[in-house]
């Protein structure tokens, strides 16, 4: 099975597994899985950090060894899903999201993520 995580349950696996729902916990453990990064998440990182609001800019210093490390693939963003982002309904603004809820809609992957907004976009979402 492969699933596409969120930004914040990217940086939660990295650094406090232990608040990550039991289910996740047990996904992300699962080395029979493909645990996978957009592209957005890095850039939705730098863009945090750079604004003070994130505290990772070691994770950003060696993005793709720290994906590695921790078993994750990154996943590069094909102008359909830029597209399918850019046309979702409003239902949210933020682009990093939008982008996650289509490239999760093209996959057919489910996202492991919090927030309930992407059921609205009928994104298969686990979390609680």
């Amino acid at each position: 099975m492969t699933y596409l995580l969120d930004t914040h349950a990217f940086l939660w696996v990295l650094n406090v597994p232990e608040v990550l729902p039991a289910l996740v916990q047990s996904i992300v453990k699962d080395r029979s899985v493909t645990l996978l990064i957009s592209i957005a998440t890095p850039w939705e990182m730098a863009i945090k950090v750079a604004s003070g609001k994130l505290d990772a800019a070691d994770i950003l210093d060696d993005f793709e060894g720290a994906a590695t490390r921790g078993g994750f693939a990154v996943l590069e963003t094909t102008v359909r899903q830029v597209i399918r982002g850019g046309r979702l309904p409003f239902h949210h603004r933020d682009p990093f999201d939008r982008l996650l809820a289509a490239q999760a809609s093209d996959l057919r992957v489910p996202l492991l993520g919090r927030d309930k907004v992407f059921d609205s976009y009928g994104v298969q979402r686990i979390w609680d």
